[in-house]
């Protein structure tokens, strides 16, 4: 195959013009893998609270902790940003599987200060380079007036996260199942997203949903970043998308980060369908 028809040489020239740097790694599920800048290291924002979330589960695996466990908050885990626990007053109690839920569904920061709090900062980091993320660290609770980073990785890291869950093999299938749950309901996905047809997306137009995505992204004022599971009537594929050094730190729906991540997100899915199931043809013979 002639390579400047690949879907690589599409994507490098999708963001050539780019202001930014961007880390993408795919993988069809089907033996293909596109790699772009995929073992720079990057800011992960909220994505880091995928990694999260996999050590809870491994440690309700091991027994350790319980997800009927009941955590409180306290005036020490109050943050701004994202999130709806900001509404409640420090003294609430919530199980543990209902804070795991609003860190991941709506990003609470203050969800995610009380699991880092329940579950240990050198355990979570124990657990993520056991669970094979090298390039990955959760650098601290999230407290943006004391420190100026959450978590660093790479999009190969990140993705093996989503390679392994979609597998059943990343803590069991059924705490991966419980995971996959959570993910799909996720509301900021709109990297991977926003250029997808609505219909696809839209389970009322159907009587199944036929498409979906179970994914965790993150933005910082130095980062956009999206990753996940795009699940389709041919089969899921993975997908992660880390930006950095863009000009441009506000926030607002027509970032170039997100405008050049979406345009690259459809393109593949374009991809992927039209060849059902792949990113390049399969080899005859």
């Amino acid at each position: 195959m002639d390579r400047r028809l690949t879907l690589e040489k599409r994507i490098e020239a999708e963001i050539k013009s780019y202001d930014g740097i961007m880390g993408i790694y795919l993988d069809d599920l089907q033996g293909t893998t596109i790699e772009i800048k995929a073992e720079e290291t990057f800011e992960t924002a909220s994505a880091i609270k995928t990694l999260i979330l996999a050590c809870l589960f491994e440690e309700v695996e091991k027994g350790t902790v319980s997800l009927e466990d009941m955590i409180e908050y306290k005036k020490e885990h109050s943050v701004d940003g994202s999130g709806v626990l900001l509404a409640l007053e420090p003294g609430a109690c919530l199980r543990v599987k209902d804070v795991a839920t609003y860190m991941i569904i709506v990003s609470d920061n203050i969800a995610t200060n009380m699991l880092i709090d329940y579950l240990g900062l050198a355990t979570i980091n124990r657990c993520i380079q056991g669970l094979g993320c090298m390039d990955t660290m959760l650098h601290n609770p999230i407290h943006f007036d004391q420190y100026d980073k959450l978590g660093t990785s790479t999009p190969r890291d990140y993705a093996s996260i989503f390679i392994r869950l979609v597998k059943g093999e990343l803590i069991s299938p059924k705490a991966d199942q419980k995971m996959l749950e959570i993910l799909k309901k996720q509301h900021y996905n709109s990297m991977i997203t926003k250029d997808f047809p609505p219909y696809f997306m839209d389970s009322d137009n159907t009587d199944d949903i036929l498409f979906s995505v179970a994914s965790k992204s993150g933005s910082m004022d130095r980062c956009r970043n999206d990753g996940g599971i795009v699940f389709t009537p041919y089969g899921p594929y993975v997908i992660v998308m880390f930006h950095k050094e863009f000009s441009d730190a506000m926030y607002y729906p027509a970032h170039p980060a997100t405008l050049f991540g979406a345009r690259v997100s459809r393109m593949i899915l374009d991809q992927y369908l039209a060849l059902e199931g792949r990113f390049y043809p399969a080899l005859k013979g």
